[in-house]
């Protein structure tokens, strides 16, 4: 019996199972309020953003490229570069988007707002 107990002593964790989970658990719940929650909200931002976008809006796409947009379909949209020069772009690599009064859209608004009251 004595060989019994001091087994089952040696095998119980001697801080708890517990304890050793609880550190992690908190830094898990600290990555999803710092890191992924912000990336979330902003990645429905964008996608908001490009689902809004009209023919005569101006954008930007995510290589430089400024234009027009003359005409979309469910996937793509075509931007005018210059007279005679139309380029296709699938939705996902429009970057920024301004309205066809030459404003940016209120996303956009709301970061320039917040930079300014940092300073």
């Amino acid at each position: 019996m004595t060989t019994l107990t001091s087994i089952l002593a040696e095998a119980a964790p001697a801080g708890g199972g517990l304890g050793m989970f609880i550190p992690m658990i908190l830094i898990m719940v600290m990555f999803y309020f710092i890191l992924i929650r912000p990336q979330r909200k902003q990645q429905k931002a964008q996608e908001e953003m490009r689902k809004n976008v009209r023919v005569g809006d101006k954008v930007v796409s995510i290589g430089g490229i400024h234009g027009m947009v003359s005409g979309m379909t469910d996937k793509t949209i075509s931007v005018k570069v210059s007279d005679g020069l139309s380029l296709k772009f699938d939705r996902s690599a429009i970057a920024s988007v301004e309205s066809k009064g030459g404003k940016a859209e209120p996303e956009a608004k709301e970061e320039a707002t917040e930079e300014e009251s940092r300073d």
